[in-house]
């Protein structure tokens, strides 16, 4: 059985729309081992359609090609790639060695697409040099060999594979008579060898060394004479056959050998891929930023709220009642009635005691007054706009100077303090609140100076704390009853105030007003950092436009060297993988380099912040570092797919012709 027929192959070309130009004819050929052919013919004649369809580089004709008793024609996309990788070895005029490879890796790489270890491919394609003469060249580039070195580099590589049949393109077209007549003896012993040799010429000289001579005119035979018939080599086999290389059949190109082979292309262009990286880094870098930024605010103003709370005290307020109107009465509120607020009842206190994890309860008392409540002191008042008890949530931090108060004595904030004067601490007070539409007043010794974070109403708000027990004997000695408007839930280790903060609100109570202005404050700080985010995110879009419009310059610049990958038998997939890759590649550079501009940049706004505030600024979590660097990957990968489709579905045909 012949190693290949060809049986009616007919090509045409549709010109104004039902015209056909017809480029082969009725071609009917077969071909054994151990032949070297010449098919001949004028420029046109269409010798290079006809290798291009053996080549299974063009798979629309009509016709019947057979290798080894197989239909190419009814070859899927993916067997037709593992024809060319295994089955055929292209030799081109114009060598088609890929520039900034070496001279071992443009031989080897036929097998890196099969995934072939890289110690058994190095070997192959060593072994291939050596015996065609290039032992010293091995580790040159193409530019540094002459035409004839450069063509031997290019049967090694069509013999790497160890294929069935070598075409040739014009081999000597390039060389001189010298140079051509020792690379024809070395295509004369790989036919020997056991191989069927295919060289497509215009040359007389070239067909009148091969066994047989197929002469092309306008797409039909019009001779296939036979000259001689090869002797095969006995025991030279060894040379070409290829017996100590293990075949990877069917195998697609695997990621890590796909890096490699990004990262060589990749380095051919090194400062062009690092402008792009520098350039993407830049929204990269701007985004971390911003949200490093909120983080560090948020974190300072939390840190200084929460310095002024107990953390083992929880506060708890009854809710409020948004149904009940408001009475705008002046009479109303010059004299608040504090009976209608909210109070705790003994069911209330109840089911707080049994929060799992609180160790105790304290009752305290909070009142806000619109000129009600006043102090004087010495000839001098000042109105209270807010009158609290004492609690365990509050600690020494909150002083400003002096003591917490004992039985007796009271704690104001510095806003009454500059109204009556700053030598009250120690000093007597009186004190006149408005119960029950009656003022009470009482003398008080004024402990300290109290103070809080700067959010803090208390902070603004003319404010006095006393003692709970002093509060409620007042109010008896009045015959009124103080009731509890506020509890402290005491818990034994800060691990549990969050766990019980959350059984609060699911048991339908508030939280303390500080902590609201907390959650309220975060949530103006994280929106506006989104906000910003947002608008630092723009330049990722511009940073995705530019990867698009380089990547696809690198597929009109590689347009001849995705040719030459899939003539050896890359697949579509391979192309593809090998572009998205190096996308892959610019988004990890672009990642690290903003990164690093980005740590670098919050340490000299700390150090300066610290200088100026005393706080640090910038905050950048891991979760922002690993954020961005999977961002930056993302969008350089999704910038990436167009071109790299693109390149996957280019023509092998016509990119090999691209100069």
């Amino acid at each position: 059985m012949s190693i290949l027929s060809l049986k009616n192959i007919s090509k045409y070309y549709k010109v104004k729309s039902s015209e056909k130009v017809y480029v082969l004819k009725d071609i009917n050929l077969s071909f054994e081992k151990n032949e070297l052919v010449a098919i001949i013919g004028e420029s046109g004649s269409g010798k290079s359609t006809l290798m291009n369809l053996i080549g299974g580089l063009d798979s629309k004709y009509n016709g019947e090609l057979f290798v080894n008793g197989d239909n190419i024609k009814k070859f899927k996309k993916r067997e037709l790639d593992d024809y060319r990788k295994n089955k055929i070895g292209f030799v081109f005029q114009s060598f088609n060695l890929i520039p900034h490879l070496s001279i071992l890796n443009n031989v080897a790489i036929a097998m890196t697409l099969s995934n072939v270890k890289k110690k058994e491919r190095v070997k192959r394609a060593k072994e291939l040099l050596i015996e065609l003469g290039l032992k010293d060249h091995i580790n040159k580039k193409p530019n540094q060999l002459s035409g004839g070195q450069k063509q031997r580099v290019a049967i090694a590589r069509a013999l790497v594979n160890d294929p069935e049949i070598i075409i040739a393109d014009e081999p000597t077209g390039s060389l001189d008579s010298k140079t051509s007549m020792q690379v024809l003896e070395i295509m004369k012993s790989i036919a020997k060898a056991g191989k069927l040799v295919i060289m497509v010429t215009h040359s007389e000289k070239v067909a009148s060394c091969c066994s047989r001579v197929i002469k092309i005119a306008d797409g039909s035979i019009n001779e296939d004479n036979k000259s001689f018939e090869l002797e095969a080599a006995v025991g030279d086999e060894k040379n070409y056959e290829g017996s100590r290389y293990i075949r990877k059949r069917g195998k697609s190109l695997n990621s890590f050998n796909a890096i490699k082979l990004a990262l060589t292309n990749m380095k051919e262009k090194a400062i062009r891929n690092i402008f792009i990286s520098i350039g993407s880094s830049i929204g990269i870098m701007s985004l971390i930023l911003m949200l490093a930024f909120g983080n560090g605010i948020k974190a300072y103003f939390n840190r200084t709220m929460n310095s002024y709370v107990n953390p083992l005290v929880i506060e708890v307020n009854m809710p409020s009642d948004d149904s009940e109107t408001v009475d705008l009465d002046i009479a109303t509120i010059q004299k608040p009635d504090i009976n209608k607020q909210t109070p705790f009842k003994e069911e209330d206190i109840k089911k707080l005691s049994e929060i799992e994890n609180v160790s105790s309860i304290e009752k305290g008392f909070n009142e806000i007054s619109l000129g009600a409540d006043s102090l004087s002191y010495n000839g001098k008042g000042s109105n209270v706009m807010r009158l609290s008890t004492i609690s365990s949530n509050i600690t020494e931090s909150n002083l400003k100077e002096g003591t917490l108060p004992k039985d007796g004595e009271i704690l104001i904030n510095k806003t009454i303090s500059d109204k009556v004067g700053e030598d009250v601490i120690g000093k007597k007070v009186t004190l006149s609140i408005l119960v029950n539409q009656k003022v009470l007043k009482k003398e008080f010794v004024v402990s300290g100076i109290y103070t809080t974070a700067g959010g803090d109403l208390t902070s603004i708000m003319k404010s006095v704390f006393l003692n709970y027990s002093d509060l409620e004997n007042w109010y008896l000695e009045n015959k009124y009853e103080l009731k509890s408007n506020v509890m402290y839930l005491n818990t034994p280790s800060e691990k549990y105030t969050d766990g019980i903060k959350e059984k609060v609100k699911e048991l339908g109570y508030s939280g303390s007003s500080q902590e609201q202005m907390l959650n309220m404050f975060n949530s103006m700080i994280s929106i506006l950092t989104y906000v910003l985010s947002g608008i630092s995110a723009v330049s990722l879009v511009v940073s995705a436009i530019m990867i698009v419009v380089i990547m696809y310059i690198s597929v009109v610049e590689r347009t001849k060297e995705i040719g030459i990958i899939k003539a050896i038998g890359g697949r579509r997939k391979d192309i593809r993988k090998i572009f998205v890759l190096e996308a892959f590649l610019i988004g990890c550079f672009s990642g690290i380099i903003g990164l690093a501009f980005a740590y670098a940049l919050m340490r000299g706004i700390n150090i300066k912040s610290i200088k100026l505030f005393g706080i640090n600024l910038v905050l950048i979590k891991k979760s922002y570092a690993a954020f961005g660097l999977t961002l930056s990957i993302a969008i350089s990968v999704l910038a990436g797919l167009l071109p790299a489709n693109k390149a996957a579905r280019l023509d092998p045909v016509e990119s090999l012709r691209r100069e």
